[in-house]
């Protein structure tokens, strides 16, 4: 990988791209095979993004691993071998490093380089990236593959700065890891990363305590070792299989049923909701048509799942204190995937604290203490409380636009995009993932691609015609964010406003539906479409003597 330069210089390249995970890494490919410079600048020492800082015991991704993995090459899908169905953290980091390895894309890697500004200069039209240690980037094209998950927070606990032990968070878990056996350890979140991480520390804790606000919604992920026929036949089918995956609703090969709930008899439903479960992971969420829009058939999913929760939890009280609220629509809130998480609760070793009913008052030197008085005095913490999403790590480097027009500004309502990849008054600037995409709703790595190739094909139609600059025009933007917010307000999303989806857990954040609901296929066409229609929406504009210039 490349070593940051301690000279002053700017240093000239076709393309800047922000960010060294999925995104990042293929985008530094895509650029170099269209014979464009090009250098990729992380923040951290290591490739892969989320799947470098998520390093907490029993991180795991939901997506299968034959899925969740690059389709561009068709040598590397065939040569690389996954082990589980569903990939576990160092396998996945694995495998980015072994893309980069393979492609021999490190050259143009540049780690331990945080990106602290961005600003266009409306004279040259080029970027300007300066980074924390004084390095000045020059590029026609900034890409920013910053991620969705990437700012982890830690909530802002009165006492925190007095606990005598140590505490972690997931999302910066420590590389060498974190020795839990023999402690008093408390969990604080029951989201994703909790209910993977959970089990796997209450196996060596001395105590594990629990300390829930929201029960979720844990679908078993039945994961087990690959076998060896699936994975034969994935690799024989892997051309129509990638094709299937980006015109789908969520780009990827899981199976949804086409049939309401309401077209099937009690029996079959229930049949299928069982099918489903035994399935794992996210394939619930596939079981109906309408299991997203319909309250009716949303409520029997959801006390289908309530009751698997009291089969399975011994204590009825325990039971009921995770089984997830009536008004909690399943699915509404990031579903979560795991593997005996249910289970654990059943230990001696493991307590559920509810603190919606006894909310946490402060930590104390020696641990938590609730709002009756009743204090648990631990020797580590682990927050599980999630990240600043979708616009956390854009809002952190806040570009610069035209006229001085700031990111963080113009959304400080909320996001505003058009097709979640461009920003009015910010040109030649691409998110990856960005909110108004499908992004968190679908399969990652299959959204990430299909940004990836257009702003590829975009810059290499830019080339081509001897365009300076590509800019988002206010009206299109304005159709789109309209668009993205009517289509979560037809679904089931429109009643579940507590979620990072919204925004609602960061403090001071506005209260705005980020990603776009709408399906990735549907998607994928509307934005191959504007290309095809000359960029539709943007406003092209034509090189001229100045804007050659390189600084």
């Amino acid at each position: 990988m490349q070593e940051k330069q301690q000279d002053s210089a700017v240093r000239q390249f076709d393309a800047i791209v922000v960010g060294a995970g999925f995104g990042g890494v293929y985008a530094v490919y895509k650029f170099r095979q269209m014979g464009m410079s090009v250098r990729v600048l992380e923040a951290g020492d290591g490739v892969g993004g989320t799947w470098y800082h998520n390093r907490y015991p029993g991180a795991r991704c939901d997506i299968e691993s034959l899925d969740y993995s690059f389709s561009f090459s068709n040598e590397l899908q065939q040569e690389w071998n996954w082990s589980e169905r569903y990939a576990s953290q160092p396998e996945i980091l694995a495998y980015i490093n072994h893309v980069v390895d393979r492609f021999d894309l490190a050259k143009d890697i540049q780690l331990n380089t945080r990106v602290t500004g961005a600003t266009f200069n409306e004279e040259s039209n080029r970027w300007l990236i300066t980074t924390e240690q004084g390095e000045t980037f020059s590029a026609k094209y900034a890409v920013m593959a910053t991620g969705v998950l990437s700012v982890h927070q830690v909530p802002n606990m009165k006492g925190l700065e007095t606990f005598e032990k140590q505490w972690f968070h997931t999302g910066d878990w420590p590389k060498e890891g974190v020795d839990v056996s023999g402690k008093r350890v408390g969990v604080i979140g029951t989201g994703s990363s909790a209910t993977q991480l959970i089990p796997i520390v209450a196996q060596d804790a001395q105590h594990l305590y629990v300390f829930q606000r929201t029960p979720n919604y844990t679908m078993p992920a039945q994961n087990h070792p690959m076998k060896p026929d699936v994975e034969k036949e994935w690799k024989a089918t892997y051309p129509e299989r990638r094709k299937f995956a980006r015109q789908s609703g969520f780009g990827h090969n899981q199976v949804s049923n086409h049939q309401s709930g309401k077209e099937v008899s009690n029996e079959e439903r229930r049949a299928e909701l069982e099918r489903r479960w035994d399935l794992g992971g996210l394939y619930m969420m596939r079981a109906f048509k309408d299991i997203l829009t319909d309250p009716e058939v949303n409520h029997e999913a959801a006390e289908f799942v309530r009751n698997k929760i009291r089969s399975i939890v011994k204590d009825p009280e325990t039971a009921e204190a995770l089984c997830p609220p009536g008004e909690l629509y399943i699915g509404t809130k990031r579903l979560c995937s795991g593997t005996q998480y249910y289970e654990t609760f059943n230990r001696d070793n493991v307590s559920l604290v509810n603190v919606r009913k006894n909310a946490i008052d402060r930590i104390t030197p020696k641990g938590v203490l609730l709002q009756d008085g009743t204090e648990y005095e631990l020797d580590m913490i682990i927050f599980a409380t999630g990240f600043d999403a979708m616009t956390g790590a854009m809002n952190r480097i806040n570009p610069v636009g035209r006229n001085g027009r700031r990111l963080k500004d113009e959304w400080a309502a909320g996001p505003r995009t058009y097709l979640g990849m461009t920003v009015n008054g910010f040109p030649n600037m691409f998110i990856i993932a960005g909110p108004g995409s499908p992004s968190v709703f679908s399969n990652m790595v299959t959204s990430i691609e299909q940004h990836v190739e257009w702003v590829t094909d975009c810059a290499k139609y830019m080339e081509a015609h001897n365009i300076a600059t590509i800019e988002a025009s206010v009206e299109a933007q304005d159709t789109w964010t309209e668009h993205v917010t009517e289509a979560a307000n037809r679904t089931l999303y429109a009643y579940s406003k507590d979620t990072w989806f919204y925004g609602s857990n960061t403090p001071g954040k506005p209260v705005v539906f980020m990603p776009y609901v709408g399906g990735v296929g549907n998607y994928y066409q509307r934005i191959l479409k504007v290309a095809q229609d000359g960029y539709e929406g943007y406003t092209l504009s034509p090189a001229t003597q100045s804007s050659n210039k390189v600084a």
